[in-house]
């Protein structure tokens, strides 16, 4: 399930690309970071944590193994199955691609054991916003060339699926959205269309038995209590949590903590990491040597920190 930490992570990676996306449309940062949560969240909040560069998180960010299973069942949309997909030019090249992009996020993702062991299966969702392989046809170099794997190419095609919706409803000389309004987009964005009288209840249904449009509103919600805050720089810092801050072998609770640093410990923030910016890299003794890694949000600057103390006595 994608958390609060998981969303700061996606708006302190993407956040520059995204803003300066969105002028000329009605949408904001946090309906892009709910698409996002929704489509693929469950891929990149879990591999996010696994010690991989940012360009290999993305290349993960696939999905969506459903065939064909008759008329009303399954997938519709081209291509039904493997040998669907092998009828057209390049055919063989995209199944090669998509099988390997389930071979590769299921080994980190729980619950494609099944459609792995298949060995007809393949992804037919691309990117963190997943566009669907049923546009191959009309734009076959996207995948091929794997430029779902750049964010600012699935982000324009993400952005190009949500005008549409908006035409669709009628709603495209519109300069900003009401959440719901975007949910309705968004169902849009999901099944092709949007019927007013079922609300929320529209699109995919999970497991869970919630439907798209429900699981985007609450995205949204939750996206919407999250800054996305500013990194930490470089700098003395002190440690404010009160019970204490671990200091792990690397940027993420997955790796073992080391020791816990008191509260007030002072250190030297040398870098953020690249990996997840929620993380910072330290250096305790102030010798140049690399300590660990502790969670950025317990850190406060030490001028900072010194003026908030009654016991600094006033400038001279």
């Amino acid at each position: 399930m994608v958390s609060v930490d998981d969303i700061r992570w996606f708006k302190q990676q993407f956040r520059t690309q995204i803003e300066a996306a969105l002028p000329g449309t009605p949408f904001d940062i946090d309906m892009i970071a709910a698409i996002a949560c929704q489509e693929t969240g469950y891929i990149w909040s879990v591999v996010r944590k696994k010690n991989l560069s940012l360009d290999r998180v993305l290349a993960l960010c696939v999905g969506d193994t459903i065939d064909f299973q008759g008329p009303g069942k399954g997938r519709q949309a081209f291509p039904r199955n493997k040998a669907h997909l092998l009828t057209e030019p390049h055919g063989r090249e995209m199944f090669d691609i998509a099988r390997d992009g389930l071979e590769q996020m299921s080994a980190l993702v729980r619950g494609y054991e099944r459609a792995v062991a298949n060995p007809d299966k393949f992804c037919h969702g691309f990117g963190m916003f997943q566009r669907d392989l049923q546009f191959f046809k009309e734009d076959p170099h996207y995948f091929l060339d794997r430029r779902y794997e750049n964010f600012s190419d699935t982000l324009t095609q993400c952005l190009g699926e949500l005008e549409r919706g908006l035409k669709k409803l009628g709603l495209q000389s519109k300069t900003n959205l009401t959440d719901l309004e975007f949910c309705a987009v968004a169902i849009a964005y999901n099944t092709g269309g949007y019927n007013p009288a079922k609300g929320l209840k529209q699109g995919f249904k999970d497991d869970s038995g919630k439907f798209y449009g429900e699981q985007i509103f609450d995205f949204l919600a939750l996206s919407r209590t999250v800054d996305g805050a500013a990194m930490l720089s470089p700098g003395r810092y002190v440690v404010m949590a009160r019970g204490g801050l671990k200091l792990r072998g690397g940027p993420g609770t997955n790796f073992d903590s080391e020791k816990t640093l008191s509260p007030g410990t002072e250190l030297n923030v040398v870098e953020i990491s690249s990996q997840d910016p929620a993380w910072a890299r330290v250096d305790l003794e102030g010798d140049g040597l690399l300590d660990g890694y502790v969670f950025a949000s317990f850190l406060a600057p030490v001028q900072q920190h010194m003026a908030a103390r009654e016991d600094v006595p006033e400038p001279a």
